[in-house]
């Protein structure tokens, strides 16, 4: 897409307003994840980062060409826009060095209008770019690959094993979409068991854990597990390719759950072209503002059994877990998922638009919709 001003700044400000939406739902105590622990609080720090970015990618324009969107399929960026962000970032220090500080740039914009009687347009850009990198360096921004974090530790009172929750972030380059990872992690290595378990089976308290903790918070796994994340956390393989790889992998990781937010796709009025019947409503929306929708898919796996191992004079075999697929929900099975979600936060203005249509049931047909308005959301219509 090119950065023509208004299809830009349409999109810049319907994109804001969805993630701002799903912010306000995540935190929402009728949120699917509200009432598992800490699961909505990751969640809404992830889409922060999204915010972030689209921020950054929104300044950039101010001295960019271009700027690319995955506007027949998922409607967010496409990955090369997050590569150029990544890149930018770890230059940021570099270029900002050889750029004139804010207060210089500005003596120098007010001389040049005075001498020249116009615009000075390319000292603007310098300025842009200067915020841009700023903003870049210092803040939080959704990378191709966000790295793994511990969130919560505790104890299975059944195995005395430590668990952990750990969580990461990708966003997939073939479907253009961002994704968000959690999972609950048992741990059986002798080192963590002996440091981490008492032994009535409670948390050993005594041991200061500072989290959230950068990695799993075994340190011995701890590479290995970020090198394992990032080579298995594409679109296309399910929830359950992950949590068995996982499995196989580590001899003493045992995932009990795992869930994935597939953010998106993401639709707005004369931007997108992903849905010819939202976008045909879509565009009838009186303000261009609240012409969007957005939508999102929670995935989720969890093992319903453990295969113990054992360990003989010739050979041995780990512990294996037995995920549960839900084979009676077809949906389920195609996903290879134990269950899932599908959402659908909109505009009450864009749902009034689609109500009158009468297009509410054919485009919401398996999603569960969230009504935006006047800053809260309405659940369950």
């Amino acid at each position: 897409m090119s950065a023509d001003t208004n299809p830009a700044e349409q999109y810049f400000s319907t994109i804001a307003a969805a993630l701002a939406g799903l912010e306000i739902f995540m935190r929402d105590d009728r949120s699917p994840l509200y009432n598992q622990g800490i699961a909505a609080g990751i969640v809404a720090g992830y889409i922060g980062r999204l915010e972030n970015s689209f921020s950054c990618w929104r300044n950039r324009l101010g001295f960019a060409e271009t700027f690319k969107i995955s506007r027949a399929e998922s409607g967010f960026p496409v990955f090369q826009n997050l590569l150029e962000l990544e890149n930018d970032r770890r230059q940021a220090n570099q270029r900002l060095a050889s750029i004139p500080e804010p207060n210089e740039l500005r003596n120098e914009m007010a001389d040049f209008i005075l001498r020249h009687k116009e615009f000075p347009a390319a000292l603007q850009k310098q300025m842009a770019e200067r915020l841009y990198l700023e903003a870049v360096k210092d803040g939080a921004i959704f990378s191709p690959f966000v790295l793994a974090e511990t969130a919560k530790v505790s104890v299975n009172p059944k195995t005395f094993r430590p668990y952990y929750l750990v969580h990461w972030a990708s966003f997939d380059g073939t479907a253009n979409l961002p994704l968000i990872y959690m999972a609950t992690v048992e741990d059986s290595s002798e080192a963590m068991v002996n440091q981490l378990v008492r032994q009535d089976g409670k948390l050993n308290e005594q041991i200061r854990i500072p989290l959230p903790v950068d990695g799993l918070l075994n340190p011995e796994l701890a590479h290995r597990f970020d090198d394992f994340t990032e080579m298995n956390s594409a679109y296309s393989l399910s929830p359950t390719t992950i949590a068995t790889n996982l499995d196989k992998d580590f001899e003493t990781l045992h995932p009990k759950q795992l869930r994935r937010v597939v953010l998106g796709p993401f639709y707005s009025a004369g931007i997108t072209e992903n849905n010819s019947v939202v976008t045909e409503v879509l565009s009838k929306v009186r303000r261009p503002a609240n012409a969007w929708l957005l939508t999102w898919t929670i995935q989720e796996v969890f093992s319903k059994s453990e295969k113990p191992g054992h360990r003989g004079l010739w050979s041995s075999e780990k512990a294996t877990q037995e995920f549960y697929i839900n084979t009676d929900d077809l949906e389920a099975a195609r996903q290879g998922v134990s269950s899932y979600e599908k959402h659908a936060l909109i505009p009450h203005e864009a749902y009034q638009a689609l109500y009158a249509s009468g297009e509410t049931e054919k485009v919401f047909d398996g999603y569960k919709v969230h009504i935006l308005s006047k800053g809260q959301v309405i659940n369950d219509v």
